[in-house]
């Protein structure tokens, strides 16, 4: 795939929900893919035009039945933006017909079985969990240029462990992180549930699944493989009124505060090879409407020496950063093209 010529044929599956309709915004501009198949359990026989009218000609195919039979033949690449629990019969079908998937539900991001069980229920392809290589590219470029299965990361975890990454990997944590993430409501997916009503979210900030988010177990395992020991974490996610982004802010205890240069020169370092992530002066943090649309991740920090504490604060776009964009940014990987390819575009302002 990585030395042909020929455009590669891509499937979105789960094509309408928001990850999904992102995913065929990036793909619809990626100069070297051909969108072959869409699918929606929701929408079968419409066009994706009439879902999304948006979209109206730049992409009128017709949205298929989930069928990996029919499917498998006509691809080369799946994108499965399918609910948690959803994707691992669809993902393992595909791994087994000889196809590379990007899966961006949870099913395929946690190595243990057990631990899986524990935080949603009984995995369905446990065999895979030890093939499929966690996608972020910042900490696994390597592993998912040569992978098949790659499970894309949650929007939570993106910028949590991309903030948090350089100090874990200089052993400078000691203690539990504490992780206060506020996030758009897109991040939970386009259902009609009330909670998600205009009425329910208009001038209200709440916070939600406190300290059990399923996302708790998937920041600790990238951050224990980082640090080289276990890692606890203590995560509070938060919904806002707005579309989409989210805003991390982190309290970390360090071992010794190296300064505000050097611990600079550490996240520079750190990232140094990776475009999509932005390092601010020291006292600077990210707004979300910096990164809006792109897949940027724009990082800044701040030490307070009376309570001996660093805060650092991430922001990303959920949606692409967070699901869409990293996962076009892990499918250039595999293809064998450049990282950028198809995600050049900047910020939406404002």
């Amino acid at each position: 795939m990585a030395n042909s010529r020929r455009q590669v044929r891509v499937a979105v599956l789960g094509a309408t929900g928001y990850a999904g309709v992102e995913l065929l915004r990036l793909v619809l501009q990626h100069p070297r893919v051909r969108l072959a198949i869409v699918t929606s359990q929701q929408f079968v026989g419409k066009r994706v035009s009439d879902v999304y009218p948006s979209l109206a000609g730049k992409c009128d195919l017709f949205l298929d039945e989930l069928r990996v039979e029919r499917i498998a033949p006509h691809i080369d690449l799946a994108l499965a933006a399918l609910p948690h629990e959803a994707s691992m019969e669809v993902v393992a079908e595909l791994v087994e017909r000889g196809k590379k998937v990007i899966d961006l539900s949870a099913d395929f991001r946690l190595h243990d079985p057990q631990v899986y069980q524990r935080w949603y229920r009984l995995h369905k392809a446990p065999h895979l969990l030890s093939k499929a290589v966690y996608g972020l590219t910042e900490v696994h470029r390597k592993a998912i240029a040569k992978a098949q299965l790659v499970a894309n990361p949650g929007c939570y975890p993106a910028g949590a462990i991309l903030g948090l990454a350089p100090l874990y990997a200089q052993r400078l944590v000691q203690g539990t992180v504490l992780i206060d993430a506020k996030s758009g409501v897109t991040g939970a997916g386009r259902t009609g549930s009330v909670e998600l009503s205009f009425s329910e979210v208009n001038e209200n900030f709440k916070a939600y699944s406190v300290g059990v988010h399923r996302h708790t177990p998937e920041i600790e395992q990238e951050l224990s493989e980082i640090a080289g020991k276990p890692v606890s974490v203590f995560f509070a996610p938060h919904l806002v009124p707005m579309s989409r982004g989210i805003l991390s802010t982190m309290y970390v205890e360090l071992r010794k505060y190296p300064g505000d240069e050097k611990l600079h020169k550490i996240y520079l370092d750190f990232y140094r090879k990776d475009p999509f992530v932005r390092v601010l002066p020291c006292g600077s943090f990210p707004q979300t409407k910096e990164v809006r649309g792109s897949n940027d991740c724009a990082i800044g920090f701040s030490y307070d020496p009376r309570v001996g504490r660093l805060v650092v604060i991430t922001a990303i776009d959920n949606l692409v950063k967070g699901a869409a964009g990293q996962a076009v940014q892990n499918m250039n990987l595999m293809c064998g093209w450049p990282e950028v390819e198809g995600l050049r575009g900047t910020a939406l302002v404002p």
